[in-house]
């Protein structure tokens, strides 16, 4: 089904992308597989490449694009070389959106030219031992100072993507007593210097997909953090989330839309190629049959992404709208992936094939940002049950 989303612009940034991976990634992605995380010169080449500023202001250096279509070609061309750029995504689809709405002109004058050159990486710290998806439940907590001049956080997190290498982290903790009447009040962001005292990055997560994207525990002792990097106001945290929220989820939406497309392609490719008993696997009809259902389900499900893309451009994708493409190409793609390994019979359990990367990276998609669980909630809230 031809998609008619992209403009020439994409198509060429499709073709310096392709090239970017060919050259830079996927000669080296097995030993960034094996160390657990991405060379911290990939990120300033990105930035250097322009990667890290496109939707930034131009007043700020950026490119000031306000829509979502060139990070699409960055996850469509990641997934079809079966590589990634680590932790990159984090730093420009989950923390960038907070620093552009929220921030004040001296902390964006402040952080983000290091942000657009990749000489400050950076990753946001919610999820706590014990809470999940549960943002209301955070015990991290800060104590503004008696002369108020900064604040003294404590608490711990966990599942922290990008936590390990980064140089500021957005830290979400409590700044007011927690109140059981209002569980979203007194939650605040600070931005934390991840070179003060007290900062540790903890254990670093084996995971069984993302390899190249460090995940890590963090634990804050008594970490001062200067008044001037609250992010916003005090207090208004969990608003703050749940604005943009709605962008992370249409990220794993058009992530799992461009894994499965890959999923497929794999399949395909191997399938022509692999003979069993003396044909090849693409002439049986059950083959034909299983690929023909993932090539719909993704066509499908691509629809579904691209249009969410779009409202989200025009400023009317609604959480409920978020939520239902995050569950549908997140649930799709697991479902794909899982037919595409199959055709690949043993070899698909192994990592030296791509479809097997494939299928342990996407896993997570239907947990990270909302499980699928809390995505059927929202969607029932907006249906008014």
């Amino acid at each position: 089904m031809r998609r008619t989303i992209f403009t020439e612009d994409h198509h060429d940034f499709r073709t310096v992308i392709r090239k970017f991976i060919a050259e830079e990634v996927v000669p080296h992605y097995a030993d960034w597989e094996r160390q657990g995380h991405v060379p911290l010169e990939l990120y300033r080449k990105l930035g250097a490449l322009g990667v890290f500023g496109i939707q930034v202001p131009v007043e700020y250096g950026g490119a000031g694009v306000v829509d979502l279509r060139h990070s699409m070609v960055i996850r469509e061309e990641c997934a079809r070389a079966g590589v990634s750029f680590g932790a990159d995504v984090v730093h420009t689809a989950l923390v960038l959106p907070y620093l552009l709405e929220f921030g004040s002109e001296e902390q964006k004058q402040r952080w983000l030219p290091g942000f657009l050159s990749g000489e400050m990486m950076t990753a946001i710290a919610m999820t706590e031992p014990g809470t999940g998806s549960d943002l209301a439940g955070i015990r991290t907590r800060a104590e503004l100072s008696a002369d108020g001049s900064h604040y003294v956080l404590n608490g711990a997190k966990t599942f922290i993507t990008g936590g390990a290498q980064a140089h500021r982290i957005l830290v979400v903790c409590r700044t007011a007593p927690y109140d059981p009447a209002n569980r979203r009040a007194g939650l605040s962001i600070l931005c934390v210097d991840t070179t003060s005292e007290g900062f540790r990055v903890g254990r670093k997560l084996e995971k069984i997909g993302l390899r190249a994207q460090d995940t890590a525990e963090l634990s804050f002792d008594d970490v001062r953090v200067p008044v001037g990097d609250l992010l916003g106001e005090e207090g208004r945290g969990f608003s703050y989330l749940a604005h943009n929220l709605v962008v992370e989820r249409l990220g794993a939406a058009v992530g799992s839309c461009a894994s499965a497309a890959a999923a497929v392609a794999f399949a395909t490719d191997y399938v022509r190629e692999r003979e069993v008993f003396g044909k090849p696997v693409a002439s049986f009809q059950n083959t034909k049959f299983v690929l023909a259902e993932c090539a719909t389900e993704v066509a499908a499900a691509q629809c579904m992404a691209d249009r969410a893309v779009e409202l989200h451009g025009q400023g009317q994708l609604t959480a409920a709208d978020a939520a239902k493409a995050k569950l549908f190409c997140t649930e799709t793609a697991g479902r794909v992936i899982d037919k595409c390994l199959q055709l690949h019979g043993g070899y698909g359990y192994v990592l030296e094939y791509p479809i097997a990367r494939l299928y342990a990276d996407t896993r997570v998609s239907r947990i990270y940002a909302g499980t699928s669980e809390v995505m059927k909630s929202i969607i029932a809230k907006d249906l008014g049950l």
